[in-house]
């Protein structure tokens, strides 16, 4: 696969904007949240699917291998971490929002809104799962369907929405720009 250099330098930037994004802290009651899924989704509408999902994986792969990009350090034990599955999820993300939103017929905030919408549902469900499984079966932290459902989806679902909006309005002003590679 050879990459040109604006695609390159554009995967980078991605790479290094989603881990500065990690990184912002905003607190709300009692959680914390921060930009990576703002960065995540905004890779998937301006780079397009197949980059967009090469620059969340090379961050995801970045963090496995020891640099400490993710919230918590980094390394293959990370892989253990109930919220592992979040960052799983991000690349599919990537690459479907990032594919939905080339399919529109229109590129404006409604149709990048669904694509982000589309996008958040595939992380949630990646995350969900995968927290359950990790804390049940392999931390031995016992906790029901429904608490997952409850503190890793619904109290996260406005947060989360309030990013795909602010994605989707970022991405209708990179678009016009022309900040949006074509696949």
């Amino acid at each position: 696969m050879h990459l040109s250099t604006k695609e390159l330098i554009l995967c980078a930037l991605f790479i290094a904007l989603i881990t500065v994004g990690t990184f912002i802290k905003i607190p709300v009651g009692t959680d914390v949240y921060t930009l990576q899924f703002l960065f995540t989704l905004l890779a998937g509408l301006l780079l397009g699917p197949r980059l967009g999902a090469i620059a969340v994986g090379t961050y995801v792969v970045m963090g496995l291998v020891g640099i400490p990009v993710f919230a918590s350090g980094g390394g293959p034990g990370y892989i253990a971490q109930p919220t592992f599955g979040y960052l799983l999820g991000f690349i599919v993300q990537a690459w479907v929002n990032g594919a939905w939103a080339r399919k529109a017929k229109q590129i404006n905030f409604r149709s990048l809104l669904e694509a982000n919408l589309v996008g958040m549902v595939i992380v949630y469900l990646f995350g969900l799962v995968w927290f359950y499984v990790v804390s049940n079966y392999i931390i031995n932290a016992p906790i029901s369907v429904w608490a997952v459902i409850w503190y890793c989806g619904i109290l996260q679902v406005i947060p989360d929405v309030v990013l795909c909006i602010g994605a989707a309005m970022l991405g209708v002003r990179g678009y016009k720009a022309g900040i949006w590679l074509k696949a």
